[in-house]
C-alpha cells in the first residue's frame, strides 16, 4: 500500500494519508512502514506508542520534552475529530514560534508527522477522540516540559466551542516569552 506525503509551511512538520483499502468486508490501511517513511525523508525510529481519548471540548498541549529526550511524533485520529497544532520551537529556525494545525479525523484518516523541536497539542472536536501517536523517544518525566496554549505570542487559531478543558498541568505552563 502507498502513502502519500505532504509537506507544510513548516519545514519538517509532514501530512501523511496512508492508502485504504476497501471492499465488501470493510477496510485496511497500513499506518506505518518504516521503508516509505525513510524515502520520504522521515528517518526516526519510533520507540513508543500513546494512546489518549477526550471528551469533546478537551485541549492538550501544549507538550514536548527537552534535549536529549526531544521527541518526533506520528498523530493520528483513530475515531471521533481532532484539531491537531504544532509549534516550531526550534531557536535558529526561521518559522520559530509559528504554527500549523489541522483537522484529524476517523474519517479523513490523516497522520501528522512531527519533528523534535515542536511542542503539540490537539482539541477535541467530538466526543471519545481516540488520538494515537508514536514516538521517537520514550517519555522522560524529568524532560516534559510545554508551553500554554493561549500563548498571544503563538496566535494560534483554535477552531474552540466555547471555553476549553484543560488539565491543570497544562493551565500552569508558562507562556514562551
Amino acid at each position: 500500500m502507498k502513502f502519500t506525503f505532504t509537506k507544510t509551511r513548516l519545514a519538517g512538520l509532514i501530512v501523511v494519508k496512508p492508502e485504504v483499502g476497501s471492499d465488501a468486508r470493510g477496510t485496511f490501511s497500513e499506518n506505518y512502514k518504516m521503508s516509505e517513511f525513510k524515502k520520504a525523508g522521515i528517518k526516526d525510529v519510533f520507540v513508543q506508542e500513546n494512546r489518549s481519548v477526550s471528551r469533546k471540548g478537551v485541549l492538550r498541549g501544549l507538550h514536548f520534552q527537552l534535549a536529549p529526550h526531544a521527541q518526533a511524533k506520528l498523530v493520528r485520529c483513530g475515531r471521533g475529530r481532532i484539531y491537531d497544532v504544532a509549534v516550531d520551537l526550534r531557536p535558529r529556525s526561521r518559522t520559530y514560534a509559528k504554527s500549523f494545525g489541522l483537522e484529524l479525523s476517523e474519517a479523513n484518516g490523516l497522520m501528522f508527522y512531527i519533528p523534535a523541536g515542536f511542542a503539540h497539542g490537539f482539541y477535541a472536536l467530538t466526543d471519545k477522540a481516540e488520538v494515537m501517536y508514536k514516538c521517537s523517544k520514550e517519555y522522560a518525566p524529568a524532560y516534559d516540559s510545554g508551553v500554554r496554549w493561549n500563548d498571544p505570542k503563538l496566535a494560534i487559531n483554535w477552531p474552540l466551542a466555547g471555553k476549553p478543558k484543560i488539565s491543570e498541568k497544562d493551565g500552569k505552563l508558562p507562556f514562551l516569552s
